[in-house]
């Protein structure tokens, strides 16, 4: 369903002509929406926005952060206000978007983008990609509520799958034309499956901690201590960093696309995936997003805390204050080579771009969301698998009836 106004078949000769830049990448985000110039060009991306903005003043902000600590009640009004960022971000990226067409409908009239333009083509433009945005948060959100998985990640996931069948032809139409060496042609598929595994490694990889529980006594009888672990994930983040890292470099592109300025221009070419500058703010934004998202999922002190309610200790280490310095310490250095990595995977495909000449975008980031939404998914899956093997098995008293066919230890 194409947004009215726009010449189809010119939008997508555009944002082709593009390659791999800024408009590459949005239309990879909303699973080539914006590229045929789809009421759904903006996909999930304002609903990601709005949900950093939120997750940020829940650390500057005092109201947000009471807001967060209420539990069901406090969620469901955060969620509320996220609902209402999303439609003013929306908005305003709407405006962005109509200005940006309008701006390279003037420059290359010849292309014929548009079929008309003025103030009417704006609103229209404005309320209609609001409208599949607000549609596709609704859908996310019903995902997550009635299905298995995030919603927000599980709609990523399948917008990038949706380019795969055309990424795959284009190639071998590059290697059946002679553009695309055998050698290369191998390199790409060895390196994309080595890529897939090192992803399932980290993010399988954990650190555990050893546990000790203090000895009992019941009656007269003396129990030994049993020892367990404290998982933690290298990845602890997930893709949300590379997601969000994403979503602030589009930001002062959008900005920029509402005038043809020089300095517009320069924001423009500059944020451009593959740049140097856009590699070095990217990266930096992968390391604060990775410390900063897993600080608010996990908070050493509360873990210390329920450590020693349940007289639990890291051997050789004082539970209480001391315990909760010993996991941070660890945290820290476990989210720092996890943010190495998330940045290493997501520079990987304009490291190709350079040195092997691809002219098809190999994406690093898309490979870490699939292969990650992918895992815990099946994960979350197995999960709700073995509960209902629970909830079976208290409901008729009895064993070995049921087998759950999940992944071999």
């Amino acid at each position: 369903m194409p947004i009215p106004g726009i010449n189809r078949a010119a939008m997508s000769q555009m944002v082709g002509g593009e390659g791999n830049g800024f408009l590459g990448l949005l239309s990879m985000f909303t699973g080539g929406a914006f590229e045929m110039a789809s009421i759904f060009a903006l996909g999930i991306m304002p609903y990601i926005s709005a949900s950093i903005i939120f997750q940020l003043m829940g650390v500057v902000v005092p109201a947000v952060e009471r807001l967060q600590k209420e539990g069901e009640a406090g969620r469901k009004k955060i969620t509320q206000y996220t609902r209402y960022a999303t439609v003013i971000l929306s908005l305003i990226q709407g405006f962005g978007i109509s200005q940006f067409l309008v701006n390279q409908h003037n420059a290359n009239p010849e292309l014929g983008l548009l079929t008309h333009t003025g103030f009417s083509f704006t609103v229209l433009t404005m309320l209609t990609v609001t409208a599949g945005t607000v549609l596709v948060m609704w859908l996310a959100e019903q995902i997550t509520e009635r299905g298995v998985g995030n919603g927000m990640s599980l709609i990523i996931t399948i917008s990038i799958l949706s380019a795969f069948p055309s990424t795959v032809m284009l190639t071998l139409q590059q290697f059946r034309s002679g553009t695309m060496t055998t050698f290369t042609l191998l390199a790409i598929v060895l390196i994309a499956l080595a890529t897939t595994a090192f992803i399932a490694y980290f993010e399988s990889a954990q650190r555990r901690i050893p546990l000790q529980y203090a000895k009992g006594m019941v009656g007269r009888k003396m129990y030994g201590s049993q020892q367990h672990f404290l998982p933690l994930k290298v990845n602890m983040a997930g893709v949300i960093p590379p997601i969000f890292a994403s979503s602030v470099l589009m930001l002062p592109s959008t900005l920029a696309g509402y005038s043809d300025s020089a300095i517009s221009l320069a924001i423009q070419s500059s944020l451009v995936p593959g740049d140097w500058r856009y590699n070095v703010l990217y990266t930096a934004l992968n390391i604060f997003f990775c410390f900063f998202y897993t600080a608010v999922q996990v908070n050493p002190v509360d873990l210390a805390d329920n450590l020693k309610k349940q007289d639990a200790f890291v051997p050789g280490i004082r539970p209480g204050k001391k315990t909760a310095e010993y996991i941070d310490t660890v945290m820290s250095r476990l989210t720092f080579a996890g943010a190495i990595y998330i940045s290493a995977v997501c520079l990987m495909p304009f490291i190709l771009q350079t040195t092997m000449g691809l002219g098809f975008f190999l994406g690093g980031m898309s490979l870490l969301i699939v292969v990650s939404v992918g895992l815990d998914t099946v994960t979350q899956i197995e999960n709700h698998m073995i509960t209902r093997h629970y909830d079976d098995f208290s409901a008729t008293g009895t064993s070995g009836t049921s087998k759950i066919k999940g992944r071999e230890e």
